[in-house]
């Protein structure tokens, strides 16, 4: 497995090394979303991140998504923008 050491310039990163580096720190923070809410929450997350800063597993749960982000803050933040929505869709 790769470290993150080695992502120093994320920038440039190619798909493959932005995969690779997800992967290097997934699952990190979870936040559990209403599936409804899928569209308005990936748009949050490409406003407000870079593409490697998070990750969404679809249909964790019966009616849930669950967004993975490579640090606390982006998640604390994630979650009070969808407080209301949050863990709503687990069966």
């Amino acid at each position: 497995m790769t470290n993150q050491a080695s992502f120093t310039n994320k920038i440039k990163m190619t798909p493959q090394e932005i995969f690779e580096y997800k992967n290097s720190w997934k699952p990190g923070f979870e936040v559990d979303i209403h599936s409804d809410l899928d569209v308005q929450c990936k748009h949050w997350c490409r406003t407000n991140l870079n593409r490697w800063e998070w990750s969404m597993e679809t249909y964790t749960d019966v009616y849930s998504h669950t967004f993975c982000f490579e640090k606390e803050q982006a998640a604390a933040e994630f979650a009070r923008k969808f407080e209301k929505w949050i863990d709503k869709g687990k069966g």
